[in-house]
């Protein structure tokens, strides 16, 4: 895409940009650690953030990836993991503990990318490093009119094994147009 002369690239087009944005990303968290008296805030604004990177992405990832409407849940989790984490980060999560009404997932992350160079301070410990991608996915979601409640429930950074990101499916979101407009 080009806007006044800049283009937009990928920024994980490569493994030195990945590199990059991932270190970019670990200066921003650490500016909001300086901004705000607490982890719980710093929680909030990178799901802020993340959501609307989300609403804005959203277009750029139909764009791209050519894909339909999803069907159902299950479908949205495949093309969640399968195609926009590979787009965007390079993995591929694996989808599992599905709930017995298909209504909840988990994202199993082996390899956070966001979390490469990190360690969290002791005084951190209520931190969730990588809130930006709960953000992003409610934010992109909403976009296609889905209510969604996203979460981390284990983080390698944390002592977990691997990085576990929960997604609830709450409601979809109906076009509330004027009267009289269809």
């Amino acid at each position: 895409r080009s806007s006044g002369g800049f283009r937009w690239v990928n920024p994980f087009s490569c493994a030195q940009n990945s590199e990059l944005f991932t270190l970019t990303y670990g200066a921003l968290v650490t500016q909001l650690c300086k901004d705000y008296e607490n982890d719980d805030d710093v929680n909030k604004q990178l799901d802020k953030m993340g959501y609307n990177i989300g609403v804005r992405l959203i277009e750029d990832f139909l764009a791209r990836s050519n894909v339909g409407r999803c069907h159902d849940f299950r479908e949205t989790a495949d093309v969640i993991a399968k195609i926009a984490f590979k787009m965007y980060l390079g993995i591929t999560p694996s989808i599992t503990n599905w709930s017995p009404g298909g209504d909840e997932f988990s994202l199993i992350l082996e390899n956070n990318p966001l979390v490469d160079f990190v360690e969290l301070p002791d005084n951190h410990s209520t931190l969730i490093y990588s809130n930006l991608l709960c953000g992003v996915l409610r934010g992109a979601l909403e976009m296609v009119q889905m209510a969604v409640d996203v979460k981390f429930v284990q983080d390698t950074l944390k002592g977990d094994s691997v990085t576990e990101i929960r997604m609830k499916f709450i409601r979809r979101i109906e076009d509330n147009l004027p009267a009289g407009e269809e």
